[in-house]
């Protein structure tokens, strides 16, 4: 682990190499899993604002989930998530004209009818973040629908860090990434 901050960083963001390649997985961590993305509480209130902006480039069922649940539900954990449609894709999800499932959220943000891009979370993955009691753990959640990102991260070179760069800087800040870089380093 490698301590940047009062954040604690894995090893495997440094170490393991990965570029998405939703050529090859079709946007597969949109619908596997048990749960939506996960949410944090700051972005409850803005799941709420900009669902009516975000509706009308979802999915029928996308839709009627959302309806249905709400921007968001809170499941057997304690813990906040977007809603699916029957237990599988997030309803937040869409296919492109190729069949890979992308983002609505992240589409709405493209085209300018919202300024919030997608839950952090989802901006993240391969990186999942665990909470402790004065700080974060930021991990590289392994996962083998991700086998042809690490494949493509390989023969590019490019491990997780920086391949997350804006996101990382998203949520941490400009600075914080900038030590993350020298850590990285030593």
């Amino acid at each position: 682990m490698i301590k940047v901050g009062e954040v604690l960083v894995s090893d495997d963001v440094r170490d393991v190499e990965f570029v998405c390649n939703l050529e090859k997985c079709k946007g597969a961590c949109c619908v596997e899993g048990d749960l939506g993305a996960p949410l944090e509480e700051d972005e409850l209130e803005i799941m709420k604002e900009i669902t009516p902006a975000v509706l009308p480039y979802l999915t029928p069922e996308g839709q009627r989930e959302i309806q249905k649940q709400g921007s968001y539900i809170l499941d057997e954990d304690g813990d906040y998530s977007t809603p699916t449609i029957g237990g599988r894709e997030c309803a937040f999800a869409i296919y492109d004209d190729k069949g890979v499932l992308k983002c609505g959220i992240e589409q709405a943000y493209l085209d300018g009818k919202i300024s919030y891009r997608k839950p952090i979370s989802c901006h993240l993955y391969p990186i999942r973040i665990t909470k402790k009691k004065n700080l974060e753990a930021v991990n590289y959640h392994k996962w083998n629908i991700c086998s042809a990102a690490c494949a493509l991260g390989k023969s590019l070179g490019v491990p997780v860090y920086k391949f997350l760069r804006e996101p990382l800087i998203r949520k941490y800040g400009e600075q914080w990434y900038a030590e993350l870089v020298e850590a990285m380093k030593k």
